[in-house]
């Protein structure tokens, strides 16, 4: 098969695999962040059909929603890729992706596998958990796991560990400040930078019209 249709065959697979799944990690996430991650990778030099495969397939399996098991998706991703006689080198490329890419890489000791590919991809994922789209896909999916959206008694929590990340329950507007907002300053590339600082802006406007409103104010 050529690399296009391979392409084709990987997004009508992700579409099939994630019907029905719940909107902030749906397909049109994934294809989001395939379309930040090509417009990044073009600007960063990187291989675009490793970053295609990659940002396709990223959320194939997210552990949140698989009892939080973190090999489903790897291993469904490989079994797909192996189907279509995928190059060794390209599907240990993407598979490392899969298994690198989340938030909670971040909260571990040491570095982890690397690579340009992983940068921009990442890059992408963390673009569109900010600003406007990442304000709504916060309160969706808080609105799925039944938490309330704000509760001043409940202060966000600093320096979360893997396990209390995995493991939270607390108000959506804590998310921000757990998560959200600390992404722009974890960007990888120059071109995602860029892209991130408009985006972690518009969150902080709104964050504080939030408030704002909560307190009566406007």
């Amino acid at each position: 098969m050529t690399k296009e249709e391979i392409l084709q065959a990987t997004e009508s697979f992700v579409k099939d695999e994630l019907t029905g799944a719940e909107s902030g990690h749906d397909w049109w996430h994934t294809n989001r962040v395939r379309k930040l991650a090509l417009t990044i990778g073009a600007q960063e030099g990187a291989n675009l059909f490793v970053v295609e495969l990659g940002a396709l397939l990223h959320d194939i399996a997210d552990s949140k929603f698989h009892d939080g098991d973190e090999t489903k998706g790897p291993a469904r991703a490989k079994i797909f890729l192996q189907s279509f006689r995928v190059d060794n080198q390209t599907t240990d490329h993407v598979i490392n992706i899969i298994e690198n890419i989340s938030f909670r890489k971040s909260l571990e000791d040491g570095p982890g596998f690397k690579s340009l590919e992983l940068d921009v991809i990442q890059d992408a994922d963390r673009l569109d958990a900010i600003g406007a789209i990442g304000i709504a896909r916060a309160f969706n999916y808080g609105g799925f796991k039944n938490r309330i959206f704000y509760d001043p008694d409940i202060p966000p929590a600093t320096d979360l560990t893997v396990e209390e990340y995995k493991n939270s329950n607390s108000p959506t507007i804590n998310h921000f400040y757990e998560k959200l907002l600390l992404l722009k300053d974890k960007m990888n590339t120059a071109a995602g930078r860029k892209m991130a600082k408009q985006r972690h802006e518009f969150m902080e406007t709104f964050l504080e019209q939030f408030n704002k409103e909560w307190n009566g104010e406007a």
